[in-house]
C-alpha cells in the first residue's frame, strides 16, 4: 500500500488510517534522516493512545511507551549502534518476542537480528511530498 502526505501535517493526519492497519508485532521504519519516521511513529503512538511525549531515543536505545488501555509500545532508534552485538546486549529479543508493538528505527543497523515476520513502513521524500510504502506482514 502506498500513501502520500505533502506536509508533516498530513503525515500527522494519516496516522489514524495506517494505525489501524498496521498490526502488533514489529514494525520497521525506513527513511533518510528527515524523513518523518520520529514523526510519523509519534503520530501513531498518539493514535493507539500513548499519552506521554514521543521521543525518538537515539541515546537510550529504546523508549516504552504505555497506552490509555494498558498496551506497552517500544520505541527502538538503532541510529547510533556501532554494531549487531550492541542490540544483542541489551536484550532486543526479549523486546521484539514480547508480543508487544516494537516500533524499529534504523533497522539496517541489525539487519541479521530481525524476525523473519514484521511490518515494513518505507518513507521517502522528493519535492517535499513524502511517500509511505506500508508493507504488512
Amino acid at each position: 500500500m502506498q500513501f502520500e502526505a505533502k506536509s508533516l501535517e498530513d503525515l500527522k493526519q494519516l496516522a489514524p488510517v495506517l494505525a489501524e492497519l498496521i498490526p502488533k508485532g514489529v514494525v520497521l521504519f525506513q527513511g533518510d534522516m528527515g524523513a518523518g519516521k520520529t514523526t510519523t511513529i509519534s503520530a501513531l503512538c498518539e493514535a493507539w493512545g500513548v499519552v506521554t511525549p514521543v521521543q525518538s531515543p537515539t541515546f537510550s536505545l529504546v523508549n516504552e511507551y504505555e497506552t490509555l488501555n494498558g498496551e506497552t509500545i517500544f520505541h527502538f532508534d538503532f541510529y547510533r549502534l556501532e554494531d549487531e552485538e550492541e542490540a544483542m546486549d541489551m536484550g532486543y529479543e526479549d523486546y521484539f518476542w514480547s508480543g508487544n508493538r516494537c516500533l524499529v528505527e534504523w533497522p539496517e543497523k541489525i539487519p541479521t537480528l530481525l524476525p523473519k515476520t514484521f511490518t515494513l513502513v518505507r518513507i521517502s521524500v522528493s519535492d517535499g511530498i513524502r511517500t509511505i510504502q506500508l508493507r504488512l506482514p
